[in-house]
């Protein structure tokens, strides 16, 4: 199937992923990058009580909070910058 048929056929709304490699997908910009990040004890301890609470890993916890932060700053800039 050529991608103008595939791309007819999803913008009708029909489900086109069987005719889609999903093992060779890529998102452009999300490839994970190694960080190494040094915690106090106390701070680590911490996120290892919220990881425990919520039933994921520290890592997750991570993750989620600073992606939280940048997305509330990036919305703050935004209302900042005039004429946006």
């Amino acid at each position: 199937m050529k991608a103008e048929e595939v791309d007819r056929r999803f913008d009708e709304g029909e489900d086109v992923t069987a005719h889609l490699d999903l093992s060779s997908a890529r998102r452009p910009g999300q490839e994970p990058r190694r960080v190494n990040v040094d915690f106090p004890a106390w701070m680590v301890e911490s996120l290892d009580r919220e990881a425990k609470h919520l039933g994921v890993s520290r890592q997750s916890v991570i993750k989620v909070w600073v992606a939280e932060r940048l997305e509330r700053k990036a919305s703050w800039q935004s209302k900042q910058t005039p004429g946006r």
